[in-house]
């Protein structure tokens, strides 16, 4: 059945604010615009609602990290061998978590998953929507959508402590991930080599295959980097493999941000607020999504899930906003921004005809500390209900 929202304050972030309607029909946008009528629609009067693209959280461990189960539960590293790229979160990915819940009453409706950061070569994430159903295959959009990878704290801590190996030291990390990108060269050239013999290959493995499609630029390296030397570190290994480059976190981007600009580095920031829990976050900055906007860099973000729980969204962006950013760069950082980074923004992070429903209807102006999001649509489903 066809659903009509009539008469709500529209944001579509592409184009400016106005009060019109939205047709959603088959789980697409039909039409938006003002007087629209439909036979045989269901009529959703939202007079004095805010209507929002569903929002967009482009770094989440939500269904991997599950939420009243304790640590030992979570499946977010598998932190018995530095490189495990053959490793892919839909495989630990539980639809009952109960964190999708909140995070859809905080307007969220898609996500992109990423293992954790202990590992230099972590693993495969994909590109959720929280669809009504407990078939994770049918929440997935994309998968693969990146390989994750670490930099900085959290690999030393693993292995240089805990497991008394390498890598221990950030040049540790480096040539972990120098070494196996040599090995997935190498690989793709034996492959070369045996089509061009005419030969059948039959040296498959499963971990090189990954780091193939990364080679070939079938989807990015997700690289965790919070100081700016780990960031650099990272773009250093994207240029000398010539592979396309995500930045995850991004702490002190800020303050490299003409150099991220001028290598066209997308980043994907946060959080920015928060207990700094360990050396590498002791600069981190309100006026980051400022500085990152203004200069022109792409970027998006992210609540890490759990270290923000994902119904927060609007709040840290609020803490941006407090800060001096724009409130046009912040909900773009949560919507379109965050599309374009996962390659996702033919069909989300905006409200525009022909792209999928995924639709927030809000109290408030979701800046407003008293705004929640009512009603929530997923391809026309309504998924989440305040009423």
């Amino acid at each position: 059945m066809s659903i009509l929202l009539k008469n709500g304050t529209i944001y579509p972030i592409t184009s400016e604010s106005f009060v019109g309607d939205i047709l959603m029909n088959k789980g697409k946008i039909e039409r938006i615009g003002q007087g629209l009528e439909e036979p045989g629609a269901e009529v959703i009067d939202v007079s004095g609602k805010y209507v929002f693209p569903g929002f967009i959280d482009a770094h989440s461990h939500i269904g991997i990290y599950e939420e009243g189960v304790g640590g030992y539960y979570g499946d977010g590293n598998e932190a018995t061998d530095p490189l495990t790229p053959d490793v892919s979160v839909v495989d630990a990915f539980n639809p009952q978590d109960t964190a999708i819940k909140r995070a859809l009453s905080g307007g969220v409706t898609t996500v992109m998953v990423v293992p954790g950061s202990a590992n230099p070569v972590g693993g495969q994430g994909a590109i959720f929507k929280f669809k009504k159903t407990l078939i994770v295959d049918d929440m997935v959009v994309r998968s693969p959508a990146g390989l994750k990878m670490a930099t900085g704290e959290n690999p030393k801590r693993v292995y240089g402590e805990g497991f008394k190996k390498t890598p221990s030291t950030r040049l540790g990390t480096a040539a972990v991930i120098r070494g196996y990108f040599q090995k997935v060269r190498a690989y793709m050239d034996k492959k070369k080599a045996a089509e061009k013999e005419g030969k059948p290959f039959t040296d498959f493995d499963p971990k090189l295959e990954v780091g193939e499609k990364v080679l070939r630029k079938e989807i990015p390296a997700r690289i965790h980097a919070h100081r700016q030397d780990d960031i650099l570190t990272a773009i250093r290994l994207s240029k000398e493999f010539d592979f396309d480059l995500v930045i995850e976190h991004a702490t002190e981007g800020y303050k490299i941000v003409d150099f991220l600009k001028e290598n066209n580095v997308p980043v994907v920031l946060g959080p920015i607020f928060g207990f700094r829990t360990k050396l590498e976050l002791k600069d981190m900055s309100y006026d980051a999504p400022r500085i990152l906007n203004e200069k022109g860099v792409l970027a998006a973000f992210m609540c890490d899930h759990p270290v923000i729980p994902l119904e927060n969204t609007n709040v840290q962006l609020g803490v941006a906003l407090r800060y001096g950013s724009k409130e046009e760069d912040l909900l773009k950082m949560v919507t379109i921004n965050a599309a374009k980074i996962l390659k996702i923004d033919e069909r989300v992070g905006s409200l525009e005809v022909g792209k999928d429903a995924d639709i927030a209807i809000w109290t408030k102006h979701p800046f407003n500390l008293a705004a929640k999001a009512e009603r929530v649509f997923i391809e026309g489903e309504e998924v989440y209900s305040d009423l």
